[in-house]
Protein backbone atom coordinates (compact mmCIF):
# COMPACT_ATOMS: atom_id res chain seq x y z
CA UNK A 1 0.00 0.00 0.00
CA UNK A 2 1.29 3.48 -1.10
CA UNK A 3 0.66 6.85 0.83
CA UNK A 4 2.40 8.30 3.96
CA UNK A 5 2.06 7.00 6.98
CA UNK A 6 0.42 9.27 9.47
CA UNK A 7 2.48 9.19 12.44
CA UNK A 8 1.39 11.27 15.96
CA UNK A 9 4.34 11.69 18.42
CA UNK A 10 2.86 12.25 21.60
CA UNK A 11 4.57 13.93 24.28
CA UNK A 12 4.53 12.16 28.02
CA UNK A 13 5.40 15.17 29.87
CA UNK A 14 3.82 18.56 30.91
CA UNK A 15 6.40 19.73 33.32
CA UNK A 16 7.79 23.15 33.18
CA UNK A 17 11.19 22.69 31.96
CA UNK A 18 10.90 19.31 30.67
CA UNK A 19 13.47 17.19 29.25
CA UNK A 20 10.70 16.03 26.71
CA UNK A 21 11.19 18.23 24.18
CA UNK A 22 14.84 17.75 23.61
CA UNK A 23 13.98 14.32 22.99
CA UNK A 24 10.78 14.85 21.18
CA UNK A 25 12.89 17.44 18.97
CA UNK A 26 15.35 15.00 18.27
CA UNK A 27 12.75 12.16 17.18
CA UNK A 28 11.27 14.48 15.17
CA UNK A 29 14.02 15.24 12.67
CA UNK A 30 15.36 11.97 12.60
CA UNK A 31 11.60 10.80 11.48
CA UNK A 32 11.37 13.82 8.59
CA UNK A 33 14.86 12.54 7.07
CA UNK A 34 13.08 9.44 6.23
CA UNK A 35 10.43 9.13 3.16
CA UNK A 36 7.12 7.80 4.07
CA UNK A 37 5.71 9.58 6.73
CA UNK A 38 4.19 12.68 7.51
CA UNK A 39 4.18 14.11 10.96
CA UNK A 40 2.32 15.24 13.68
CA UNK A 41 2.50 16.67 17.43
CA UNK A 42 0.46 15.75 20.63
CA UNK A 43 1.51 17.83 23.41
CA UNK A 44 -0.20 17.82 27.04
CA UNK A 45 1.13 20.87 27.74
CA UNK A 46 -1.02 22.62 24.84
CA UNK A 47 -4.77 22.67 24.68
CA UNK A 48 -5.50 19.36 22.92
CA UNK A 49 -8.98 17.98 23.73
CA UNK A 50 -10.93 19.64 21.05
CA UNK A 51 -9.40 17.75 18.34
CA UNK A 52 -7.64 14.90 19.95
CA UNK A 53 -10.19 12.47 19.19
CA UNK A 54 -10.32 13.03 15.36
CA UNK A 55 -6.65 13.27 15.52
CA UNK A 56 -6.25 9.63 17.14
CA UNK A 57 -8.95 7.95 14.88
CA UNK A 58 -6.89 9.79 11.40
CA UNK A 59 -3.06 8.57 12.16
CA UNK A 60 -2.15 5.54 11.70
CA UNK A 61 0.42 5.10 14.06
CA UNK A 62 1.98 6.82 17.07
CA UNK A 63 5.69 7.05 18.55
CA UNK A 64 5.10 7.86 22.19
CA UNK A 65 7.94 10.10 24.04
CA UNK A 66 7.61 9.21 27.72
CA UNK A 67 10.07 9.77 30.50
CA UNK A 68 9.87 7.57 33.76
CA UNK A 69 8.79 9.73 36.83
CA UNK A 70 9.22 7.73 39.93
CA UNK A 71 8.99 4.64 38.12
CA UNK A 72 6.15 5.16 36.02
CA UNK A 73 4.77 7.05 33.23
CA UNK A 74 2.50 10.67 33.72
CA UNK A 75 -0.55 11.33 34.76
CA UNK A 76 -1.04 13.89 31.71
CA UNK A 77 0.11 11.01 29.33
CA UNK A 78 -2.48 8.70 31.33
CA UNK A 79 -5.48 11.25 30.73
CA UNK A 80 -4.63 12.20 27.19
CA UNK A 81 -4.45 8.31 26.39
CA UNK A 82 -7.28 7.62 28.27
CA UNK A 83 -9.66 10.62 26.98
CA UNK A 84 -10.65 8.03 23.77
CA UNK A 85 -10.96 4.88 22.92
CA UNK A 86 -12.00 2.85 19.05
CA UNK A 87 -9.55 5.64 17.63
CA UNK A 88 -6.31 3.89 18.95
CA UNK A 89 -7.99 0.32 17.92
CA UNK A 90 -5.86 -1.84 15.46
CA UNK A 91 -3.12 0.82 15.48
CA UNK A 92 0.91 0.33 16.23
CA UNK A 93 2.62 2.49 19.00
CA UNK A 94 6.10 2.86 19.59
CA UNK A 95 8.34 4.07 22.20
CA UNK A 96 10.77 6.20 22.71
CA UNK A 97 12.07 6.55 26.64
CA UNK A 98 14.47 8.55 28.55
CA UNK A 99 14.70 8.95 32.49
CA UNK A 100 17.57 7.31 34.72
CA UNK A 101 18.97 4.21 35.02
CA UNK A 102 16.36 2.64 33.53
CA UNK A 103 15.95 4.65 30.59
CA UNK A 104 12.46 4.98 30.97
CA UNK A 105 11.77 0.86 30.26
CA UNK A 106 9.85 0.49 33.41
CA UNK A 107 7.26 3.58 32.00
CA UNK A 108 7.20 1.77 29.08
CA UNK A 109 6.34 -1.84 30.38
CA UNK A 110 3.38 0.09 32.17
CA UNK A 111 2.43 1.32 28.51
CA UNK A 112 2.28 -1.51 26.83
CA UNK A 113 -0.47 -2.94 29.50
CA UNK A 114 -2.55 0.05 28.79
CA UNK A 115 -1.98 0.27 25.22
CA UNK A 116 -3.15 -3.79 24.83
CA UNK A 117 -6.76 -2.65 26.70
CA UNK A 118 -6.98 -0.34 24.08
CA UNK A 119 -6.27 -2.50 21.32
CA UNK A 120 -3.30 -1.21 19.82
CA UNK A 121 -0.21 -2.85 19.10
CA UNK A 122 2.92 -1.92 20.46
CA UNK A 123 6.28 -2.79 18.93
CA UNK A 124 8.87 -4.96 20.42
CA UNK A 125 11.38 -2.30 19.40
CA UNK A 126 12.47 1.10 20.04
CA UNK A 127 14.19 3.86 21.62
CA UNK A 128 15.77 4.29 25.12
CA UNK A 129 18.09 6.69 26.71
CA UNK A 130 19.10 5.87 30.08
CA UNK A 131 21.00 8.81 31.85
CA UNK A 132 19.27 11.08 29.45
CA UNK A 133 20.71 14.44 30.04
CA UNK A 134 23.96 12.82 29.44
CA UNK A 135 23.33 11.73 26.19
CA UNK A 136 22.50 15.49 24.70
CA UNK A 137 24.88 18.92 24.68
CA UNK A 138 23.20 22.21 25.81
CA UNK A 139 21.35 22.84 22.33
CA UNK A 140 19.51 19.57 22.37
CA UNK A 141 22.08 17.61 20.01
CA UNK A 142 23.11 14.26 20.53
CA UNK A 143 26.46 13.52 21.48
CA UNK A 144 27.24 10.28 19.76
CA UNK A 145 24.21 9.75 17.65
CA UNK A 146 24.93 6.39 16.23
CA UNK A 147 23.46 3.94 18.42
CA UNK A 148 20.48 5.75 18.80
CA UNK A 149 19.67 6.16 15.00
CA UNK A 150 20.16 2.74 14.52
CA UNK A 151 17.42 1.78 17.11
CA UNK A 152 15.30 4.70 15.64
CA UNK A 153 15.60 3.84 12.00
CA UNK A 154 14.78 -0.01 12.88
CA UNK A 155 11.89 1.17 15.24
CA UNK A 156 10.51 3.59 11.83
CA UNK A 157 10.89 0.42 9.53
CA UNK A 158 8.75 -2.05 11.93
CA UNK A 159 6.53 1.22 12.81
CA UNK A 160 5.97 1.84 8.75
CA UNK A 161 5.32 -2.22 8.06
CA UNK A 162 2.84 -2.58 11.33
CA UNK A 163 1.14 0.67 10.04
CA UNK A 164 0.26 -0.77 6.24
CA UNK A 165 -0.57 -4.05 7.63
CA UNK A 166 -3.12 -2.22 10.50
CA UNK A 167 -4.56 0.35 7.98
CA UNK A 168 -5.34 -2.59 5.00
CA UNK A 169 -6.45 -4.72 7.47
CA UNK A 170 -9.04 -1.55 8.68
CA UNK A 171 -9.59 -0.70 5.48
CA UNK A 172 -11.01 -4.46 4.44
CA UNK A 173 -13.04 -4.89 7.59
CA UNK A 174 -13.48 -2.31 10.55
CA UNK A 175 -11.95 -3.50 14.16
CA UNK A 176 -15.34 -3.11 15.57
CA UNK A 177 -17.00 -5.42 12.60
CA UNK A 178 -14.26 -8.09 13.77
CA UNK A 179 -16.14 -9.65 16.04
CA UNK A 180 -19.25 -10.33 13.98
Amino acid sequence: MSGDIEVVLIYGSARPGRFCDVVARWVSEEILTYRGFSLSVIDPAEPYLATLSERIAQADAFIVITPEYNHGYTAPLKSLIDSTYEQWHAKPVAFVSYGGVSGGLRAVEQLRLVFAELHAVTLRDGVSFANATNHFDAAGNLLEPNSARGALKLTLARLRWWARALRTARNATPYTDAVT
